[in-house]
């Protein structure tokens, strides 16, 4: 049976986030993505964005607001070091496009417009061990993100497995990038507490895992599919 990572929250992170919840998502390809439909939902969602919200308000999207504040109670600034779905929908809005980098990783960027949430996409057989610990980076901590080079994730939330840091919902490390030949799959879809912002009527998270499995299984041949949820207790 396909195997999920245990993941954990040091105690300094759960004090700050306490509201924090990650859907984790484990899948194994048998085929790759079908692009061209893959592509038109992208640039449909994508002019649906910039038709509802200009710049200003895409940071008040529930999702991308609560990361916002997690990251300040963190002590860090989210406007020099802003969650990669409020880059990507800021990108979009301000009319460039969005990139094509590999079809897995823009189906996680079609999920994070859509939803607003910053999505992890790794490539699963480069995750070392079976435990992941959820902290807040240090000073000590070097981190190369994808596309980004060295980068300064002291005071970021920063997943860490066996090995080192390589993830946080600003960027992911180059270690665990999708390459042209994966086919073993893991997502984070992060939480930072929507369920505590007035007016939500259903439960974000659920509705955006939801949406993972269905565009996973509208887009790509899966040999097997599981996911689970990973929250805060203190």
């Amino acid at each position: 049976m396909l195997k999920i990572p245990r993941v954990s929250f040091s105690d300094s992170f759960a004090n700050a986030c306490p509201l924090f919840r990650v859907g984790v998502v484990a899948c194994d390809l048998i085929d790759t993505v079908r692009e061209e439909a893959l592509y038109k939902e992208i640039d449909i969602a994508a002019c649906e964005l910039r038709e509802k919200y200009d710049v200003g308000a895409v940071k008040q999207l529930p999702a991308i607001f609560s990361t916002r504040m997690a990251y300040k109670r963190c002590g860090k600034d989210p406007n020099r070091y802003r969650p990669a779905s409020e880059q990507l929908c800021r990108r979009i809005i301000n009319g460039n496009g969005v990139y094509r980098v590999h079809p897995l990783v823009d189906l996680g960027n079609l999920i994070s417009i859509k939803t607003g949430y910053s999505i992890g996409m790794f490539d699963r057989t480069k995750i070392s061990g079976d435990d992941i610990l959820l902290r807040i980076g240090t000073s000590k901590d070097v981190f190369y993100g994808i596309g980004r080079g060295l980068l300064n994730i002291e005071d970021l939330p920063v997943y860490v497995d066996s090995e080192s840091p390589f993830a946080t919902p600003t960027s992911d490390h180059e270690r665990t990038k999708i390459l042209g030949n994966t086919t073993k799959v893991l997502i984070f879809v992060n939480d930072f507490g929507t369920k505590d912002i007035p007016m939500q009527e259903e439960d974000m998270l659920s509705m955006a895992l939801s949406l993972t499995k269905e565009l996973l299984y509208k887009y790509c041949t899966l040999e097997e599919y599981r996911q689970t949820c990973y929250q805060v207790f203190i």
